[in-house]
């Protein structure tokens, strides 16, 4: 049986082919990413279905971009953003861009693959945000779509679920467990896979995506000590309880608010530099 986990085991290793969607940049981003067996353009495509949909909903019940000054703030936003996006990935700044403000209660905004930018009313409304405080939003969702964390969630979920069959048929195989046994083996593996990978991935991620909007708002012109005054202000609109850490896919508020505290020293002469232009 060990010998059989340390196939799977080494199996997994070998599926999940690692690389780097991203440059390093001022922050240090480099952490090999799980990419197998998932390409660019299969999940641009996937999210350019979904944004369609998104944006004719939006369209039809006439929310999108109606209020005029928060599209004009947001598209200028972003328009200082994107221009910096080369730093982390060459032929971003290339991308077919597109900016969207929905009209909505939400505190929501994100950056599909592919340079798809939306926010929700609600979101600078409820938290009365500043142009600093909408660009920390904006570059860390931005980061996301530079990163490739979509894909990498995909590929990780593909890797994952290949793992367990073969995991259910090597337990089958052996002729010492029924089949019943061998599923409800399967489904604590899983969970066990969860905890120890996806969990901790999708934590590293929204990491990543701090650290990389962190520097896109600084290169922009964006004090970074916004950043820090905008996940205060989100830990105390959002309230309420959370999971342990060791259980959620993203970091600790107070956790995210010391790591961006201490990465500002990176960022802030790229901040200084900016502000001379």
């Amino acid at each position: 049986m060990k010998k059989r986990f340390k196939t799977i085991f080494s199996l997994f290793l070998f599926i999940s082919a690692c690389a780097t969607t991203t440059q390093e940049g001022a922050v240090g981003i480099n952490r090999k990413q799980f990419l197998w067996n998932t390409s660019t353009e299969e999940i641009n495509d996937m999210a350019l279905v979904d944004y369609k949909k998104i944006k004719d909903e939006a369209h039809q019940k006439n929310v999108l971009d109606t209020q005029l000054n928060h599209y004009q703030r947001i598209k200028m936003i972003a328009q200082k953003l994107i221009s910096h996006t080369v730093i982390f990935k060459a032929d971003a700044p290339n991308w077919n861009w597109e900016t969207h403000v929905i009209t909505s209660d939400q505190l929501n905004a994100y950056c599909m693959p592919g340079g798809k930018i939306v926010f929700y009313s609600g979101i600078i409304e409820k938290l009365k945000m500043t142009d600093g405080e909408i660009a920390a939003v904006m570059g860390h969702e931005i980061a996301h779509a530079l990163r490739e964390h979509g894909r990498e969630r995909v590929a990780i979920s593909k890797s994952q679920g290949l793992v367990q069959q073969l995991g259910i048929g090597l337990l089958l195989a052996s002729g010492k467990v029924s089949d019943s046994s061998a599923q409800g083996i399967n489904q604590i593996a899983g969970l066990g896979t969860s905890l120890l990978l996806t969990l901790p991935n999708s934590r590293e991620q929204e990491s990543e995506a701090d650290d990389i909007g962190l520097e896109l708002m600084a290169r922009a012109g964006y004090d970074p000590q916004e950043a820090v005054n905008l996940w205060i202000k989100m830990s105390n609109t959002a309230g309420g309880k959370k999971p342990p850490a060791m259980l959620s896919t993203h970091p600790s508020d107070e956790r995210r608010i010391e790591d961006i505290k201490n990465l500002i020293p990176k960022v802030q002469n790229l901040y200084l530099q900016s502000s001379k232009k």
